[in-house]
């Protein structure tokens, strides 16, 4: 009787200390993504040398929650392959963010390469041509550090303002690794008329197209962004010469959130 007691009492021991040990990391867990919380320029900047495939395993769960509980319709021509939504371009595949449109929170391509080279470019040519635009930029920017970023914007000014100007996690064309914020060298935002104007002339020249132009709220979902730009490639000069949103060109539903 006294061994077969203490096979059980020696079993609850190792339940307590197994919940506790799971407790303990989900604290753990906590903390280390508050510590991700910088800077958007100092994130994406360690972000794009760090970046991996590494999957979330809270994340999973975020997606199957945003993707089944976000997405009302899909539009006619949109593909979606368990990362991203997509559409055909005339020339490329053409990867979609926005407010109806959320990424995997767990995708996590880092700067694509090709649209990083384009920006250097672009970059350098405004600098050739006077232009006082820094060589620091926020390009790729993950999940979690959004998570951290659209809250602090949320504490600061309220979830409808925030929403105007922040995309909420998985919403950020950040986290596709094709989206980047042009620095003055003063370290603020691009937002003097001449430059903003070099951009909407010539950022096409480069892939780029400005993302969230002057009239399109209603169509992109944000305030314009002159220093926003987005990498689409080869249709860029078309896009840019249409006048219209992605949303509007592509014909894919945009707007503000569906909650």
């Amino acid at each position: 009787m006294m061994s077969k007691y203490a096979k059980l009492m020696l079993l609850s021991l190792t339940i307590l200390t197994l919940g506790a040990c799971s407790s303990h990391k989900k604290t753990e867990d906590s903390g280390e993504t508050s510590k991700e919380l910088s800077t958007k320029v100092s994130e994406s900047s360690n972000e794009s040398q760090i970046s991996s495939n590494s999957t979330d395993k809270s994340g999973e769960t975020e997606a199957e929650k945003t993707h089944s509980g976000q997405i009302k319709s899909i539009d006619k021509g949109v593909s979606y392959n368990g990362s991203y939504y997509s559409i055909k371009g005339k020339y490329d595949e053409i990867v979609i963010v926005n407010k109806h449109y959320p990424l995997s929170p767990n995708y996590n391509p880092g700067e694509d390469a090709t649209a990083k080279s384009e920006l250097l470019k672009l970059i350098a040519a405004m600098q050739a041509q006077g232009y006082a635009i820094s060589d620091q930029y926020s390009g790729f920017r993950s999940y979690e550090t959004q998570v951290g970023l659209y809250q602090s914007y949320v504490n600061q000014d309220g979830q409808a303002a925030a929403d105007r100007y922040s995309a909420r996690p998985g919403y950020s064309e950040h986290q596709s690794g094709l989206a980047f914020d042009l620095i003055d060298s003063s370290g603020n935002l691009v937002q003097e008329a001449r430059a903003s104007q070099w951009l909407l002339d010539n950022a096409h020249k480069y892939g780029f197209v400005v993302r969230y132009p002057v009239g399109k709220e209603s169509s992109t979902g944000y305030m314009p962004e002159s220093w926003h730009l987005r990498y689409v490639g080869k249709e860029a000069k078309e896009i840019a010469e249409s006048g219209l949103s992605l949303e509007e060109y592509y014909g894919f539903t945009g707007g503000n959130y569906v909650d």
